[in-house]
């Protein structure tokens, strides 16, 4: 099994948000594109006080080149890679808030049975 890159490692760690959601990651995949781009897919559970769990299949992608460096390093600069956790982290954060009612935030996810 290959080694994960420590950003794919920071990356991959659920976390709760400052209102009480959690995020559990079960599972990161991390697509490298020839121009310096990536794409983020995460297998996600999605729990909170007095709400169902649930189970999600999102696709974020990562256009911002300026992160390629951080996302393929053996060794990221710490307070890079922590942006980089912060930066993910708003993105899950507003696809979450807008899926139900933003179209393009929608078709980024898909819910699990």
């Amino acid at each position: 099994m290959e080694e994960q890159a420590p950003a794919e490692q920071a990356l991959s760690r659920s976390y709760v948000t400052g209102d009480g959601l959690r995020f559990d990651v079960t599972k990161l995949a991390i697509e490298h594109h020839p121009d310096r781009s990536a794409t983020l897919t995460y297998w996600l559970t999605v729990s909170g006080q007095g709400r169902p769990d649930e189970r999600w299949l999102l696709t974020l992608p990562w256009d911002d080149k300026s992160w390629a460096d951080v996302l393929t390093s053996p060794a990221p600069p710490p307070d890079r890679l922590r942006q980089l956790v912060h930066l993910v982290h708003a993105h899950l954060d507003e696809w979450w808030d807008t899926k139900g009612h933003n179209r393009q935030s929608a078709k980024r996810g898909r819910r699990l049975p």
